[in-house]
């Protein structure tokens, strides 16, 4: 059962048993469902957290100096 809380529109909230519901959810936050069921599962299923969580995770693994495997240093480039 969702922690729907008075104030709070249905419209924004996720609910990921619903799979046309999480598609048209991924589709807003140019996510996968994958990455969105994940993120209810940390977050809760409001929008506007799932939101800032997904904002989140996408500038975490942008920085500069990240050292994930496939992201590449200047110093790393082949040379021609």
């Amino acid at each position: 059962m969702s922690d729907h809380q008075p104030g709070t529109r249905r419209e924004d909230r996720i609910d990921v048993r619903h799979e046309y519901e999480l598609c048209a959810w991924a589709r807003h936050f140019n996510a996968s469902e994958h990455r969105v069921r994940e993120a209810v599962a940390a977050v809760g299923d409001r929008a506007d957290k799932v939101r800032e969580h997904l904002a989140g995770n996408l500038a975490g693994k942008e920085r500069p100096g990240d050292n994930t495997p496939g992201s590449r240093s200047a110093g790393d480039r082949p040379s021609r």
